[in-house]
């Protein structure tokens, strides 16, 4: 008889028990249980754990753990949390997320590509003005970061008709579009692109990476999509470019903090598009099933699946 698996969440009642159901549908040989419902001898028990924003004292709780397998792509807060002591963890690596981010970057690209927030602010103001059309053939988009995620979006924008380019901390190729790599590399990036798109994680390299002084280094006029993590941008110093002139708009999914407060600058800047944590939401159905293939493919072979470097964050 195998293990009990524990749920570890801090999402509401309702969503832990729609995962809960559908990860029991995709391992009906498994014991999967919320924590809150395991008793301490199945706590003791347990090697595997399937997690959602846990209780890190919950998580200590299950001494027997092999690994860790978390719901969600990002695992900077859990890496932070946990701590370097923790058992290996294994990220959700999704082609869904993959695709729904790349979506959500190829339509906030339009956006900015044609003039949507300069037709706001007319409307507004009953301003009736056609803006000059660009053809996307001479707009340069450019990628920060160039994971999975980076490389499904790069693919949909060129399929569009823009100019690609990729920034990465180490040197990776990808066909159809400009790389480039570290500091110089992130500059130049900068500099030549007419809109650029964060898709970076969050790690101790990339918080407050996009500041003043590098975003100095934009292309006047640039436009800025954050998809990445909140903390990644300093603020202040991007309203201060944006009231400057220096950069266009910004359109940003993310903050430090979420939601993000009412009394937030971002909220009421003329400049700035904020939008609620949407640009790549798991997809339970197919994260469900991720999970469940690893858990099988472990069991089978005493494998674990790819874990993430904690010293890296990602």
């Amino acid at each position: 008889m195998t293990r009990p698996i524990a749920l570890v969440t801090r999402i509401d009642r309702k969503g832990e028990e729609d995962w809960l159901a559908l990860l029991r549908e995709r391992l009906p040989a498994e014991t999967i249980l919320p924590f809150d419902a395991m008793s301490d001898s199945q706590r003791a028990e347990a090697e595997i754990a399937i997690v959602a924003n846990p209780d890190p004292d919950h998580v200590r709780q299950l001494p027997g753990l092999v690994w860790i397998h978390s719901l969600w792509a990002g695992v900077e807060r859990l890496v932070a949390e946990l701590g370097e002591t923790a058992p290996p963890i294994v990220r959700l690596v999704d082609p869904e997320l993959s695709r729904v981010m790349a979506e959500a970057v190829l339509a906030w690209t339009y956006y900015l590509h044609r003039d949507m927030p300069r037709y706001l602010a007319q409307q507004r103001e009953a301003v009736w003005q056609q803006q000059d059309y660009r053809h996307p053939s001479t707009v340069r988009v450019g990628l920060l970061g160039l994971g999975e995620l980076g490389r499904a979006s790069a693919a949909r924008l060129l399929d569009a008709g823009f100019q690609v380019a990729g920034w990465s901390r180490s040197p990776k190729e990808i066909e159809g579009v400009e790389t480039v790599s570290g500091d110089t590399g992130l500059a130049t990036l900068l500099g030549t692109s007419d809109i650029i798109v964060c898709l970076l994680p969050l790690t101790a390299q990339t918080r407050g990476l996009l500041n003043r002084a590098t975003l100095e280094k934009a292309k006047p006029g640039a436009s800025l999509i954050n998809f990445g993590r909140g903390p990644i941008i300093v603020d202040d110093d991007l309203i201060a470019l944006l009231d400057e002139g220096r950069l266009d708009h910004a359109v940003l999914d993310v903050f430090a903090t979420e939601p993000l407060p009412a009394e937030a600058p971002f909220w009421r800047h003329p400049k700035v598009t904020v939008l609620p944590h949407i640009s790549a939401p798991t997809m339970p159905e197919t994260a469900a099933s991720i999970v469940a293939g690893n858990i099988e493919s472990y069991r089978a072979t005493g494998q674990l699946p790819p874990v993430i470097d904690v010293r890296r964050g990602y």
